[in-house]
């Protein structure tokens, strides 16, 4: 029990210190009369787009599911997809796990249920550090001199890399088959081989994650019109400097990406020159209005027929875990 619950209450934790962090030098009766005044219109495209985001990333996994052969619907996959959206409020790792015992339960085996979520995670990351990689020379034409400019390329060489690498994990020597993760990370290889080896398949997979980044981006310039930002942020601003905003959240080390996001989108939009203040509140906004997006997930999930116990789950992971050692 203590083993389950106490990674949370790190996060928990950790999130409010960073959420203190954030708003510790910030007038908070001016942000709250910001946030409180912002344009109806523009929070509601805000939102719409939203609901546009969980579209292109269940038609982001179904082309996953395709490529691999699995017989799923893309309704099944719209309907799993939100569900795992609406879990993901509390982390990612939650709403992959539902959306890889949903999927093993509507009739996908466990080793499509499972390399399908992993292997649609991989694509995501891989698309969201090439686009930041190829929109860094727009922020260098605005920040000269910002810090590690030499970061995400990097990261985009190490990504195709990586990929290479694991799909070839399961023809590595056998010695090194007694590490657990190089076991589970073997079971994944010969469908990321089947993945990249259908161009129309993975090439599409990875178009869609950079629409679907791209229009978070467009979510943020939406929401900072509706502050009355934009006299100091434009759609290019926004383009360059939300993704690398959206790579830190990747980081599973805090409760929903609270006080990563607001902290990280102050340092963001400051070399751009928007105040603390409206900085973290359009960053508060943006976590918002992607919770309240994703909260219809929870009443697909409320009219769904199997609701998992949490030893479900556990011998989802377990199963995953001796599949990886037989394969």
């Amino acid at each position: 029990m203590v083993k389950r619950w106490l990674p949370w209450l790190l996060k928990g934790v950790l999130s409010v210190g960073l959420i203190w962090f954030a708003f510790r030098n910030i007038d908070l009766d001016a942000a709250w009369v910001q946030a409180r005044t912002i344009d109806p219109a523009m929070l509601a495209l805000a939102l719409g787009l939203g609901v546009l985001q969980i579209l292109l990333g269940a038609v982001r996994w179904w082309l996953v599911l395709r490529a691999l052969k699995a017989a799923f619907s893309a309704t099944q996959a719209l309907l799993v997809y939100y569900i795992g959206v609406c879990f993901s409020i509390v982390t990612p790792v939650a709403g992959d796990a539902l959306r890889m015992w949903k999927a093993h339960r509507s009739g996908l085996s466990l080793k499509g249920s499972v390399n399908s979520v992993m292997l649609e995670r991989v694509v995501t990351i891989l698309g969201l550090v090439l686009l930041v990689a190829a929109t860094q020379p727009l922020l260098l034409s605005r920040v000269p001199d910002i810090p590690g400019s030499w970061v995400f390329p990097l990261l985009s060489v190490a990504g195709v890399a990586g990929i290479v690498l694991l799909s070839q994990l399961d023809r590595l020597p056998q010695t090194l088959h007694r590490w657990r993760l190089v076991r589970g990370l073997a079971h994944l290889a010969g469908d990321t081989r089947l993945l990249f080896r259908q161009p129309g398949w993975s090439g599409g997979t990875l178009a869609v994650a950079i629409i679907g980044h791209a229009n978070l981006s467009v979510v943020a310039y939406v929401l900072a019109l509706g502050l009355g930002l934009g006299d100091k942020v434009d759609m290019i601003d926004c383009l360059v400097l939300v993704p690398p905003v959206i790579l830190a959240l990747t980081l599973p080390i805090s409760i929903a990406g609270f006080g990563v996001r607001e902290n990280v989108m102050k340092v963001a939009f400051g070399y751009v020159g928007v105040d603390e203040t409206s900085a973290t509140v359009l960053g508060l906004l943006f976590g918002l209005s992607g919770m309240i997006t994703a909260l219809p997930g929870g009443v697909l999930w409320l009219l769904s027929a199997d609701h998992p116990r949490p030893e479900e789950i556990a011998e989802v992971e377990h199963a995953v875990e001796d599949a990886a050692e037989k394969a």
